[in-house]
């Protein structure tokens, strides 16, 4: 168990906090999507009404090393400012950690927001180097990271700063550790774990890790072409790892000695090409016609996928079941979706184009949790030491 802000004394102190404000901007800088931001607001909001003052920091898209106005924090400054009702200081500092940083982090009183511009400006930020932590350390009394999007990365704003300051967690990854890690440690039975997307590859050791855990994987998606393939099954032009094809053998030989019920699709709806309007038909998957692709699972396989869900007490899910970008090709990941919403379960969303999807179909506040993180779920589910969760301190 990690220690989050509550357990600690922050009263009169400076707070650095890490966020994830990596949010969307159209051409006119306007913020598209405050997820990111509503989620880190409980954090914000508590270590404010403690009587602390609040440095905040993010990195935003990807700027080359180097100050870019094409990925300043200045509107999520002023979106945070409207939010929480009080002017949050924001200088245009190239340095993130310059002289006018450091005399308004120096000049703060209880209650005071500040935010620093985007970390990534400065090229020590992703090598994690030493002075650039320094130089964030030093401006606070005690670091909290709320940022569970970023931890899967040793960057100096993540991980580093933790060297020089008490480090804590905020609310937003407390909640990610107890839902996800309380999936994975000590779950509800039935746990059943839904994996989608594109590429096995991205998965191999996400599959691994929920095969030791789970009763049923249920696998969809494009990557489950390669397991049908490795099956002997014809998939046409359907994507295809030709690479891994043993291994996505193996991996159904391990389910069975494991006693995990790993269900592939029992039909696809497939086309002639990968476009929205495409002709559809559904087919069995020993009749995939060899110059068609899939691009959904079919309509049985959605009532398979379902019920699995239905008798299930704890759900997690990454991945959609097709193109859901396309709706012709969305009926199977909306499928789960709303079988996750009807389920009495737990259920988890772990980030990325599912938590996308799930919020695109209406769906969302029906989950019990969704992640923050794509990267960071993926490796979690993996079973993977998070660099920016291992350096908070034991309760």
């Amino acid at each position: 168990m990690k220690k989050t802000v509550k357990d600690i004394d922050i009263q009169g102190k400076k707070v650095l906090m890490r966020a994830d404000f990596n949010v969307p901007l159209n051409d006119e800088m306007v913020i598209t999507d405050d997820t990111r931001i509503q989620a880190a607001l409980p954090t914000i909001r508590y270590i404010l009404d403690q009587g602390a003052a609040l440095i905040l920091m993010s990195h935003l898209g990807r700027p080359k090393n180097e100050p870019d106005p094409k990925f300043s924090l200045a509107p999520v400054a002023a979106a945070l400012s409207k939010e929480l009702g009080r002017d949050v200081i924001f200088n245009d500092d190239g340095e993130v950690v310059g002289q006018v940083t450091r005399d308004a982090a120096a000049a703060l009183k209880p209650g005071d927001v500040l935010l620093l511009q985007n970390t990534r400006f400065r090229p020590e930020e992703k090598k994690n180097g030493a002075d650039f932590a320094k130089d964030l350390a030093g401006l606070a009394d005690v670091f909290v990271d709320d940022a569970f999007g970023s931890c899967h990365r040793a960057h100096a704003s993540t991980a580093g700063v933790a060297d020089y300051l008490p480090a804590v967690s905020g609310f937003l990854i407390q909640k990610e550790l107890d839902f996800i890690g309380g999936a994975l440690e000590d779950p509800k039975r039935p746990f059943v774990a839904i994996l989608g997307g594109a590429k096995v590859s991205d998965k191999i050791g996400v599959i691994n890790n929920l095969l030791e855990k789970v009763d049923t994987l249920i696998i969809g998606g494009g990557m489950a072409y390669t397991f049908l393939k490795s099956q002997g099954y014809e998939i046409g032009e359907s994507l295809l790892e030709a690479d891994k094809v043993a291994l996505a053998a193996e991996l159904l030989e391990k389910a069975k000695a494991k006693g995990v019920d790993l269900k592939l699709p029992v039909d696809v709806v497939v086309a002639p090409e990968f476009a929205p309007d495409a002709p559809a038909e559904t087919v069995a998957i020993d009749a995939i016609p060899a110059d068609k692709q899939g691009l959904d699972i079919g309509e049985k396989t959605r009532e398979i996928f379902a019920d699995a869900i239905q008798s299930a007490k704890t759900v997690i899910w990454n991945g959609p079941m097709g193109v859901f970008e396309f709706p012709a090709f969305a009926k199977g990941t909306e499928a789960v979706a709303k079988a996750m919403a009807d389920s009495d379960a737990i259920t988890i969303i772990g980030g990325g184009d599912s938590a996308a999807a799930v919020k695109q179909l209406g769906y969302g506040d029906k989950m019990s949790h969704i992640s923050t993180g794509g990267g960071a779920s993926l490796e979690f589910m993996e079973g993977k030491v998070l660099p920016g969760i291992a350096v908070l301190e034991d309760k």
